[in-house]
């Protein structure tokens, strides 16, 4: 065992004074050691059940004969640091988590991990860590929240909430219509109750075959996921003893799996950051532009919020991530194969499953689109690449043109929004808040909330260099890369050239002339950084650009 290193001869014996000294007996250290990486806080809804959850785990581990022993692991709240300086913290910390996970799980030599995460950045952290780490490791994650009521019986969620700050600058609604959505709009702990970022995670993290069956769908404040967190306890010492690791797991093929779940649930675009980058650390190589090829052939069978009125709770009820994945084995768009954390063959796993309601997941042979829900276009405007969550776009925007109104930061354009300077037909450009530029890959969630909230959303795009929170809607296109700050074509752009944006034949395109680019490349300079000291600072000199995950080179 791994743990042996810290625990057996003589040599080891100052070694074994310390684990004598936090209360462990010999029998305890006879066993595995398994680590529990709890995310637990205060601070991060999501987050704030995780020590039950956590309990749970070390339940269930030891019940099945392991000595669990927790360690913690950071998490950003992305809704709580949106709309100013502390969203530069979001993605960054994807890195911290890994680093920091790695730091503790190899300098005490645990015979296996269980990871208890749950939101945005927390959820692909902690998969780069297991894959770099290599040791048996399994998920358990806190849950979604529950869907949200208000006062005439509609059901509400986060990106409502977002959007009703829109409306209220639109004057469509007052202050108390605001406050009901801040009291009705998130009533549980969990991740925010939407085909958002944290819960696309999840689900992947099912898909992957790095957790088992329910983690990305039971609610967080439903006991079957303590049952399920008992169960992953009990795994986790399957897989010590089989030796199942996370490379026997995350491979070419696993990844190609989620990347077709991804397309069928329609999940957040932030997936097209987090798959590369858990790739990367994996040793397998995701190339951006093979999205658009397993979109061609994957059918888009789940409409959650924001996309839809449905939520995290009502595909649980379906069936969850393993139905969805049944449904597309009738196109033989899976490779069942693959080895999971239960043990057996995702065929295996899968053999039980069925779809409970097919109007919450569509039958293969009868989907929302028969396209997947994310799209990767490509153009003078974005050479390498950018994104769209073509599952949230209105049929009327799929492909427009319009003049571009210029901004080089969120706070411009948000101002401008607010005031009622954006006109139907425009296509609002928000640069230099890539992962270099921003620094930190901002989440453009505010603009692009108030744009629909004040009833543009079916008129006007917008771009951006930046990124989206899951719960954006509409004709919204990030991951611009290469990035302005970078030297991108986006930082040419100037104010009333027109775009074309092409969604089904995914090219997006400044027209404007070559030679008039070439010289306005000429006279570009590169903005002063907007950041020069602390983490931040050292992100930006070693981040890549967005269309290869935004890792640290």
């Amino acid at each position: 065992m791994n743990s042996d290193q810290i625990k057996i001869g003589v040599d080891r014996a100052p070694n074994r004074s310390l684990l004598y000294a936090l209360g462990l007996t010999e029998e305890e250290l006879n066993r595995p050691i398994i680590g529990i990486v709890s995310s637990y806080n205060e601070i991060v809804p999501g987050h704030m059940h995780l020590d039950k959850i956590a309990e749970a785990v070390k339940a269930g581990v030891r019940a099945a004969g392991g000595t669990p022993i927790l360690f913690p692991a950071i998490a950003v709240c992305d809704g709580i640091a949106m709309g100013h300086i502390g969203m530069k913290y979001s993605l960054v910390t994807r890195d911290l988590i890994a680093d920091s996970t790695e730091a503790m799980a190899i300098a005490h030599q645990f015979d296996g991990l269980v990871m208890v995460p749950n939101c945005d950045k927390n959820v692909p952290g902690l998969l780069m860590a297991a894959a770099r780490i290599n040791i048996p490791t399994i998920f358990c994650s806190g849950g979604p929240m529950l869907a949200g009521r208000l006062p005439d019986g509609r059901r509400t969620c986060l990106s409502h909430m977002f959007e009703a700050v829109g409306a209220y600058h639109a004057h469509k609604i007052d202050d108390e219509g605001v406050q009901t959505y801040v009291e009705d709009a998130c009533p549980s702990c969990g991740s925010c109750s939407g085909m958002y970022t944290a819960n696309s995670m999840n689900c992947l993290t099912e898909a992957i075959g790095m957790a088992l069956p329910g983690n990305g769908t039971i609610p967080a404040p439903f006991s079957a996921r303590i049952r399920l967190a008992k169960k992953t306890g009990m795994q986790i010492m399957k897989l010590v003893e089989q030796n199942i690791r996370p490379s026997d797991i995350m491979t070419p093929a696993a990844f190609h799996n989620a990347e077709t779940v991804d397309m069928a649930l329609g999940c957040s675009t932030n997936t097209m950051l987090h798959l590369p980058a858990i790739a990367h650390e994996a040793h397998v190589t995701i190339d951006f532009d093979i999205a658009n090829e397993i979109s061609g052939k994957t059918p888009n069978l789940c409409h959650l919020a924001p996309a839809g009125d449905t939520f995290m709770e009502d595909l649980d009820a379906a069936g969850g991530v393993y139905a969805v994945m049944k449904e597309l084995t009738k196109g033989n768009l899976l490779d069942t194969s693959v080895m999971t954390v239960t043990g057996k063959t995702m065929e295996e796993n899968l053999a039980n499953s069925h779809n409970r309601n097919p109007e919450i997941i569509r039958p293969y042979e009868d989907p929302f689109m028969r396209t997947g829900g994310i799209a990767v276009l490509k153009g003078n405007l974005a050479p390498d690449g950018c994104v769209v969550k073509q599952a949230a776009v209105a049929p009327s925007m799929m492909k427009h043109e319009g003049p571009a109104r210029v901004f080089d930061s969120e706070e411009e354009a948000i101002r401008v929004i607010y005031d009622g300077g954006i006109n139907p037909g425009d296509v609002v450009v928000i640069r230099y808040e890539g992962p270099k530029g921003g620094p930190g890959m901002r989440e453009m969630l505010n603009p692009t909330s108030a744009i629909v909230g004040m009833g543009l959303g079916e008129s006007v795009a917008l771009i951006t260099d930046g990124r989206f929170s899951g719960a954006t809607r509409g004709a919204s296109i990030g991951h611009v890369s290469p990035e302005a700050a970078s030297g991108g074509p986006i930082g040419l752009v100037q104010e009333g050239d027109r775009i074309a944006i092409d969604i089904p034949a995914h090219t997006i395109e400044l027209l404007v002339s070559n030679e008039e680019l070439e010289s306005r490349r000429k006279e570009w300079v590169c903005p002063e950084p907007k950041v020069k000291t602390g983490y931040l600072a050292r992100y930006a000199k070693l981040v890549s650009s967005a269309d290869k995950g935004a890792i640290l080179e």
